[in-house]
């Protein structure tokens, strides 16, 4: 019988006994009862009485009480037991509860489930006032025999509510316990895996559920956390389904280095992706290692946004960090999961088109690509829009499996899951195979306990495209003539005779841009990447002592590409680098990341007022990138010295030697770090916590480098405020914590500065015959960061987290652009860069019966300033002094992105604007038309503002009704600006419906009074690189960015074979405000310097579908 009582408390309720109001605060576990009646005595002065029979002193429990009523404390000490007490003037008396009668016994069963509709096992019934109980199985159910008609039970759990209900209540058939956050202590993951009590963090860690990023889920999971976090920055990729995302935490950082975060799997960080996305040219999209993740195998995520939280990770964190807990196994019967997701896509935004207007233009009669020709008549007119005529329909399919099962010593989890997606362009396709297995073992007493996974991946891509003009359908989608018909050129290939081969069909030319037919580029212009990732886990833990336990983890995280292109033979010899017979590329690059680790963690509490906790450890890191490629056009009878190869035959050795590139590259970093950390509570309230790690990195490996490794320190504190003031009403403060942190963490700088390399030149195809200036004492790029925040939960159903943080990131290591004799370039370590703002996330949940509400908001603000770049930084070439007040880190057309002084790291500049007399009129040629002129000076260049956001805020909802639910999330990002040249060479080429709308008025007004006819006004700012400051547009945009809306179909229903749960989801369902002809959440690259940039971008996707969940 005690065995049935070993995993819970029942709920007693001791009437009629008078109380005199005394509180306590108990924190004690599995202790001596007698313990706890001296501490009881301590306090309040009551001694307690009691007889041997009725009472064991001796018994073990666990009680936690702050500030609270004696009487209550004994109700729970006491609850399941025939126990009784009374609290007298003097003494606590204990007795034994006299037997009610009992009115005619029955047998009743039910099952005791948590909120997810989990059994929870080993919760505990027990009739009132009896000793009559019993605990759940491994399935959540129970059974009870002469149980009388008027009883009631008590059910309860560990860390849930306890519930007071009739022994013949109906809702006994699936009893739903809820978490009790007064009584569970919030515990949470923190850097490399430590678990902390939430009220002795000093920084901010944010909390995510599973359901957050599957409920309504990207194939790429980060996309999921958009809006949910306050103080990060999630921007899609455009390279679509699968593609890299840019994630941001407060604020741009780096010059030179990236500023995405670090991610972390099970507490060991996972590489970067080598690929940013192309840009003007390549157009080639891009993924990277976490969106190969399965979110099916998430259990939570903790989001470190400060450098304090991440400080355990030294350089590898400086931007912050998203940690990631996966599955386990758990213990009990076998459950298996299966999830089918299917949603289909649309453009969501797009440029606005006509087609109401011709081919033609007033400035050459033999134009036939622009569309500034006559209004087109009802015999003419096509009705050509590149929305509904060329895009389709995307289509993703998501289907998963898991398994979970296990006994107390050894669990077990598996899963399996595949995407397979069509993209809104044709022949554009995702695919991805995740298979998944982990079993956790104890023994040895439970004391040591093994881990090991093991995960494989198969991921395909086609035709990724993110934007540029290079290989991109939507340029000639968007750019063809409106009065030619779009039926012609579907039949995108016709037969050549004399060549004797299909080539592209395109009459329309090539526009002085490589424009071709869209559908060409769809299947004749391919190019495929495949990848086979495969990692294993192992960690193994020892528990010496109670309080003592060492631990050791390793990481076997090993990819394998290939990409291929296969351009065929066509009429446009451009792309295939002027060979008639195609062109052909094959990269082959691995990926190869050691992680190693080993930890002693320290616990322990010293007497009742005095915890310490500790970790001491240190790991290895050895990552490798191998990458071979050959790509040229296949030989051609016009290239001098070769014979011709076979048109269209896509292997290596049909391809010309002379002018096939041959690449063989690779790198190998490794870092060796020792770290600490030491958290010291006191009263558990005040709590102070230290951090140290020192890395050896690779980077500082040269022959004559001063520096041989970087420290970086944090320290914090924390106050649990709501525990000094015990007469705060609970239901007004329930919990109020002020945290402060200060941490200096650094960056890695890029490999081989300390020992510089003669580097290849593929356009010469030679090796230099100069390195970079060779740098010796060398110092990390150090972000010196401090915040403040507070905490709070009040009014019973609010909480509150609110944090301030300032960050100033030292030593930029960037190439100012000086010439120095005798080498290629060279490197300075100057300039700082600071960030500071807040982070707000307001939660409120609200439960009415069978109804409830929960909602949370987040919003985010962030201030970037350059406070210097270089000044009077001393030459180390020469020895001279220099200062340097901007800094030109290039930018698309007229655009500039240039670094000052006092500015911020995404001011954006025009250096193109139109001509004007001494009066500041746009002045008009003879020919009626404006005239467009460079900006010599870089310090006259036309600020058109910042592409960084001046704030970000999300609104999430969520409500349930019985087996309903409902939740929708509403984003907003306000300031900020960004450019789309894609605009500017759709006025240019007369396609945009702003220039029909000037058409339709006649004229387009200019200095207030004067007429410039359409084609002249639009032509002259849209051509060419454009003038920018007339397609910079604002970013503020405002979405209904998610919404769902399902039912669970209770197990009964289905004849208690599984739990059925049936959802309809989307995605950018609404765009409410935007100014912008794109979305200006969507990054064609996650290089710092191109965000905010539309060069044909892929437009982003609505997203809608339905989510069927069995849980068996």
């Amino acid at each position: 019988m005690k065995r049935r009582y070993l995993f819970a408390f029942a709920f007693f309720m001791a009437s009629g006994l008078a109380s005199y109001g005394q509180k306590v605060s108990l924190e004690m576990k599995n202790v001596k009862l007698e313990k706890v009646f001296d501490v009881i005595t301590e306090q309040t002065g009551l001694s307690v009485a009691y007889s041997r029979p009725t009472v064991d002193p001796e018994k073990k429990v666990t009680v936690t009480a702050k500030n609270e009523e004696l009487a209550e404390v004994l109700k729970r000490l006491f609850a399941g037991s025939n126990v009784t007490f009374e609290i007298g003037k003097e003494k606590v008396y204990l007795r034994q509860q006299a037997q009610a009668k009992s009115s005619k016994p029955r047998n009743i069963s039910g099952t005791v489930v948590d909120a997810n509709g989990e059994p929870i096992i080993g919760a505990s019934i027990l009739v009132n006032g009896t000793t009559n109980g019993t605990i759940t199985d491994f399935d959540g159910k129970f059974s009870l025999e002469n149980v009388p008609e008027d009883a009631t039970l008590n059910v309860s759990y560990i860390g849930y509510k306890t519930m007071t209900l009739a022994a013949m209540d109906p809702k006994l058939s699936q009893l739903v316990l809820k978490e009790d956050t007064e009584v569970l202590e919030e515990v949470v993951v923190t850097a490399l895996g430590i678990k902390r009590s939430e009220k002795a963090l000093s920084y901010n860690v944010q909390q995510v559920n599973a359901d957050d990023v599957t409920s309504n889920k990207d194939v790429n999971f980060v996309n999921s956390l958009s809006g949910k976090v306050a103080g990060v920055n999630i921007n899609a990729s455009s390279s679509g389904v699968g593609g890299i995302s840019k994630v941001v935490m407060r604020g741009t950082k780096s010059i030179m280095q990236s500023s995405n975060a670090l991610y972390v799997i099970d507490g060991v960080p996972m590489f970067s992706a080598n690929n940013k996305g192309g840009t003007e040219f390549d157009s080639k999209g891009a993924t990277e290692p976490i969106a190969d993740i399965n979110p099916e195998d998430i259990e939570s995520m903790s989001v470190l946004t400060g450098a304090a939280a991440a400080a355990l990770y030294g350089s590898d964190a400086a931007n912050g960090a998203i940690v990631i807990t996966t599955k386990k196994g758990k213990e009990g019967r076998v459950r298996i999961t299966v999830n089918s997701n299917t949603e289909i896509s649309n453009v969501f935004v797009a440029p606005s088109f006509q087609n109401r207007y011709g081919t033609g233009s007033s400035w050459s009669s033999a134009d036939i690509t622009r569309s500034w020709g006559k209004a087109l008549n009802e015999y003419n007119y096509y009705g050509y829009d590149p929305v509904s005529d060329y895009f389709q329909t995307g289509i993703t399919g998501t289907e998963s499996i898991s398994l979970s099962t296990g006994t107390d010593k050894n669990q077990t989890y598996a899963s399996a899951s595949a995407v397979n997606s069509k993209g809104i362009v044709p022949n554009n396709k995702y695919n991805r195979y995740n298979f998944t297995f982990r079993n956790t073992t104890s023994f040895l007493d439970d004391k040591m306990t093994l881990d090991v996974s093991a995960s494989y991946i198969m991921q395909g891509d086609q035709n990724m495209v993110n934007q540029g003009v290079y290989n991109n359908p939507i340029v000639g989608a968007y750019l063809f003539p409106r009065g030619n018909d779009w039926e012609d050129i579907k039949m995108y290939e016709r037969y050549d005779a004399v060549r004797k081969l299909n080539t592209q069909y395109w009459p329309v030319g090539d526009a002085g841009m490589v424009m071709q037919n869209p559908y060409w580029v769809n299947y004749r212009q391919l190019r495929n990447n495949r990848k086979d990732r495969y990692m294993f886990n192992a960690s193994l833990n020892y528990k010496i002592l109670d309080w003592l336990s060492v631990s050791g983890r390793v990481r076997l995280d090993n990819s394998n590409n290939k990409y291929t292109e296969k351009f065929y033979a066509g009429t446009n010899t451009q792309m295939t680098e002027l060979s008639t017979r195609g062109l052909y590329a094959i990269e082959k690059s691995a990926d190869r990341q050691l992680y190693a680790d080993f930890l002693v963690n320290i616990n322990k509490n010293f007497g009742e007022k005095w915890s310490f906790q500790a970790n001491l450890g240190g790991s290895f890191t050895d990552m490798r990138y191998e990458f071979l490629k050959n790509r040229g056009p296949i030989a051609d009878e016009n290239f001098e010295g070769e014979k011709p190869g076979l048109s269209n035959g896509f292997y290596v050795q049909n391809l010309s030697v002379r002018k096939t590139m041959k690449i063989e590259d690779g790198w190998r970093e490794q870092t060796q770090s020792l770290f600490a950390s030491a958290e010291l509570g006191y009263k558990s309230t005040y709590y102070l916590t230290l951090t140290g790690r020192n890395d050896w990195p690779s980077q500082l490996a040269g022959p004559n480098s001063k520096s041989k490794s970087f420290f970086y320190p944090s320290v914090g504190a924390s106050v649990v405020l709501s525990e000094l003031m015990p007469n705060v009403n609970k239901d007004y403060l329930s919990y109020m914590k002020v945290r402060a942190s200060f941490a200096s963490v650094g960056t890695a700088f890029e490999r081989y500065i300390a020992n510089p390399r003669y580097e290849w030149n593929e356009s010469t195809g030679q090796w230099s015959n100069t390195t970079q200036y060779p740098l010796y004492n060398l110092k990390p790029e150090r972000t010196e960061s401090w915040e403040v925040g507070l905490s709070m939960r009040f009014l019973k159903d609010f909480n509150l987290d609110l944090t301030y943080y300032h960050t100033v990131t030292k030593n930029q290591t960037f190439n100012p652009e000086l010439g120095v004799s005798g080498y290629s370039k060279l490197y300075i370590q100057t300039g700082a860069v600071r960030n500071q703002g807040v982070e707000l996330a307001l939660g409120y949940e609200k439960t009415w019966k069978d109804f409830t509400w929960n909602s949370n908001y987040t919003f985010s603000a962030n201030q970037n300033k350059i406070l210097t770049l270089a000044d009077n930084v001393i030459n180390p070439a020469t020895g001279e002094s220099f200062s340097i007040s901007t800094l030109n880190m290039g930018g698309l057309a007229s655009t500039r992105f240039l670094l000052k002084e006092g500015g911020s790291m995404g001011d954006v500049y025009s250096n193109m604007d139109l001509r004007r007399d001494d009066k500041g009129n746009i002045y008009i040629g003879e020919n009626g038309r404006p005239v467009t002129e460079k900006i010599a000076s870089s310090d006259d260049y036309i600020k058109l503002g910042s592409v960084l956001p001046k704030a970000n805020m999300a609104w999430r909802n969520s409500f349930s009704w019985k087996n309903f639910n409902f939740g929708f999330m509403v984003s907003a990002r306000l300031g900020g600006v960004v450019f789309s040249r894609t605009q500017a060479i759709l006025d240019d080429f007369g396609v945009s419906e702003s220039t029909a709308e000037a058409r339709d008025l006649g004229y387009v007004l200019v200095n207030g009074n004067d007429r410039v006819t359409p084609e002249n006004w639009y032509r002259t700012i849209g051509s060419g690189d454009a003038v920018a400051q007339y397609y910079t547009y604002s970013a503020t945009n405002v979405r209904l960015q998610e919404a769902s809306i399902g039912y669970t179909f209770p197990r009964k229903m289905l004849g208690d074979v599984c739990d059925l749960t049936v959802s309809l989801v989307g995605r950018n369902l609404w765009m409410i405000y935007c100014k912008a002809p794109f979305d200006p959440e969507s990054v064609a690259s996650t290089d710092n310097f191109y965000q905010g940039i539309d060069y044909f971008m892929m437009p982003s996707t609505r997203n809608v579908g339905c989510s069927v969940t069995l849980k068996f």
